[in-house]
């Protein structure tokens, strides 16, 4: 596992211009746009965007590792983790308007980034990356350039496995941040797919937000290892909730979250971790000979 955190002088202009535009981010590596320059398969590698937050970035890593059929070292998969949070704006402030800057240019740097130290297929470690917002301004970036990096969808790979793996499943609550709440891409992909959703009401929502993962003290953000009781106790508040609202399965849909609800099921709910149907669809585009057999228990 190859963990890179860039502090070239590159780095140190991009964190300056930040103070300007972020729109003018660009990647410290270039992309790779000849023959000469394509990875062959023996020199390829999974890449990770992380930062966003950290802990979240670490925790696919893990996950990477453990979903990877291996005897010894030499069998893990070769990976890349670019962890730049300085540079990656906070999404849920972006898409609540709290601030101009959208975190999908320093994502497209990390991207670019990855792709140049031989990436050839990529995941980002965060759900709330994924609202249009933000997801459709790195995507456009990446077709200009011309890049040939293979960017794993977690939002649609949950939808996927959420069908091939629970098809009993009806009705599906969902637990995140505020920002990604009120994106709503999850209801609206999972309504598109025949599931009656299920969420929190804003004001048990913003409880979550606040006091679950980003509470200065006992949030996961700054306290993951381990987890404060507060935030297991306020995380475990929004599953009763849901439970209560007939919730089948619920989408953990925070990277942050299952760190906190690392159950994959709880009575008879299922708990749905993007996080780790993230790292499954990453092993399976890059070696899927490597990917462990799907199990429910932890």
């Amino acid at each position: 596992m190859l963990s890179v955190k860039r502090k070239s002088t590159g780095i140190k202009r991009l964190k300056s211009s930040r103070k300007k535009k972020t729109k003018h981010l660009k990647p410290v590596l270039s992309l790779s746009t000849t023959a000469e320059q394509t990875m062959s398969k023996k020199e390829a590698k999974i890449g990770i965007v992380g930062g966003a937050g950290p802990y979240a970035g670490l925790d696919l890593a893990q996950k990477l590792l453990q979903q990877t059929r291996a005897k010894n070292d030499q069998d893990y998969l070769p990976t890349l983790l670019i962890s730049t949070p300085e540079l990656i704006e906070d999404r849920t402030g972006f898409l609540l308007g709290e601030t101009a800057d959208n975190p999908a240019h320093a994502i497209f740097s990390n991207l670019c980034d990855l792709e140049s130290l031989g990436a050839t297929v990529a995941g980002i470690a965060c759900n709330t990356a994924h609202a249009r917002e933000i997801r459709n301004v790195f995507l456009a970036k990446m077709k200009q350039t011309g890049s040939q990096l293979l960017l794993v969808d977690m939002i649609s790979e949950t939808a996927k496995f959420l069908r091939g793996t629970c098809p009993e499943v009806n009705t599906v609550g969902v637990l995140s941040t505020i920002g990604t709440w009120k994106a709503g891409f999850y209801p609206e992909l999972l309504q598109e797919s025949g599931y009656q959703v299920r969420t929190l009401t804003e004001q048990q929502q913003q409880r979550l937000h606040d006091e679950a993962l980003f509470h200065p003290e006992d949030g996961i953000k700054v306290q993951a290892h381990p987890v404060s009781a507060h935030a297991r106790e306020v995380l475990m508040e929004g599953v009763r909730s849901l439970e209560k609202q007939g919730a089948q399965a619920i989408i953990l849909g925070c990277t942050e979250i299952p760190i906190g609800i690392p159950e994959r099921k709880i009575g008879e709910i299922y708990c749905i971790d993007p996080g780790l149907i993230l790292a499954r669809a990453l092993i399976r585009e890059f070696c899927s000979e490597k990917l462990l057999p799907w199990s429910w228990k932890t």
